[in-house]
């Protein structure tokens, strides 16, 4: 984090096409006069960024609510593109902000993907870009073991299905630290048959292995989801989050004609 300003001075240099941003959890353990004024100062300095450099945050596990809700509250998501997060951060995230289904327990097992679509449209509507709010936040790619879904709000992104099974094949490779996927090292552990949503009209999925990229849309908010190929002994995890994200972006396009 006190890195930011130096990071930031020398953007005009660089000319970068996006920025990614990390390491808000490390504030965990200041004092909450300390997470406030660095927050205000984290949403000053990306303000600062190019307007048309997308700017990705990557949250990372927390256990701070009052933390979490600041970072949601503070103007911090309207004011990055793009997020990264995983199933622990999804629902903490909910429920230090009173989304949907804040009252689950910590996940036990696989997470459904119809309550995961349900916090990630939740997240774009009450804080994503609209004609109604100054937002930037459109994208967020949501990742964890067997499957990951990227949600975006219609007319900012393309390519999104390009990206999502990019950030699923590093999934692989990364963990069994091979150069391309092999099929006798990983195994699908997906579910085969799934709903979209809990608490809306959601629609029965059956995922079909010729095409596994599923798609679906809600409201101006369009679902990409696939299944990983999960490494059975894997050599490699950490950092295994910041790559998913990283090769979805490489991946992702903005729209030319937004």
């Amino acid at each position: 984090m006190n890195m930011l300003e130096v990071f930031l001075s020398s953007l005009e240099e660089f000319q970068p096409d996006l920025v990614v941003l990390s390491g808000l959890h490390m504030m965990e353990g200041q004092s909450k006069e300390f997470q406030r004024k660095r927050l205000l100062e984290v949403v000053a300095a990306i303000s600062d960024i190019p307007a048309g450099v997308p700017v990705h945050l990557e949250l990372a596990s927390m256990t701070n609510r009052e933390l979490m809700s600041s970072i949601v509250h503070q103007q911090v998501f309207p004011a990055v593109t793009s997020l990264g997060l995983n199933e622990q951060e999804l629902l903490f995230l909910s429920q230090c902000a009173s989304g949907p289904h804040s009252s689950l327990s910590p996940w036990n097992g696989v997470p459904d993907v119809g309550v995961v679509s349900d916090i990630l449209f939740w997240i774009l509507k009450e804080h994503g870009k609209s004609e109604s709010r100054a937002s930037d936040l459109t994208r967020i790619h949501f990742h964890t073991l067997v499957y990951h879904i990227l949600a975006t709000v219609d007319g900012h992104w393309v390519n999104q299905l390009a990206a999502v099974a990019a950030g699923a094949r590093v999934a692989g490779t990364q963990a069994c630290a091979t150069r391309t996927i092999d099929s006798s090292r990983v195994s699908l552990r997906a579910p085969r048959e799934f709903l979209t949503s809990r608490s809306g009209p959601g629609a029965r999925v059956t995922l079909n292995p010729d095409e596994p990229v599923v798609a679906w849309r809600r409201e101006g908010v369009s679902f990409h989801f696939t299944p990983v190929l999960v490494c059975v002994d894997p050599v490699r995890t950490v950092g295994l989050g910041d790559a998913i994200s990283a090769e979805g972006l490489l991946y992702s396009e903005v729209d030319p004609l937004r």
